[in-house]
């Protein structure tokens, strides 16, 4: 069963938390470079994606995962809404693998890139931002015949 919750609202951590791996947003962001900490392939990578993102793709995946508040410390914007970050367990206690499709941290970064673009929130705000823009140029449209006498 998957658990996403925000270490502030947990008393107590579950236990081998610490061996949990740490995930950031910027490890799948295609608008960074190398250099600031993207670990994907640009091709494969998403843009601007979010701690709460994450979290939704990957409680659905089947592994428990946990959002904490931090940062992470190449990001050059302190504002809070890049801060974020996924813990994901990928092993049991005894260290055998939880979920066999996972089986390493690059394994759980390419599912999330994948299915990041395919959640709801990102397909309505695209729709959105579309019709804002048709709109746009239709208003300009009407305004370029007239001239000044």
């Amino acid at each position: 069963m998957a658990a996403a919750a925000v270490c502030s609202n947990v008393t107590k951590l579950p236990d081998g938390y610490d061996k949990w791996i740490c995930l950031y947003p910027a490890y799948i962001n295609k608008d960074k470079t190398r250099a600031e900490g993207r670990r994907i392939p640009k091709e494969k990578a998403v843009s601007a994606p979010s701690c709460k993102d994450m979290l939704d793709v990957l409680s659905t995946s089947g592994l428990q995962v946990m959002g904490e508040r931090k940062i992470y410390c190449r990001e050059k914007s302190k504002e809070h809404q890049y801060w974020g970050r996924v813990r994901v367990q990928l092993r049991g206690p005894t260290g055998q693998l939880l979920n066999p499709t996972f089986s390493s941290r690059e394994d759980v970064m390419l599912f999330a890139a994948e299915k990041i673009p395919h959640l709801k929130s990102r397909t309505n705000a695209k729709h959105g931002s579309q019709d804002q823009h048709q709109q746009q140029h239709q208003g300009k449209q009407g305004k370029q015949g007239k001239k000044k006498k």
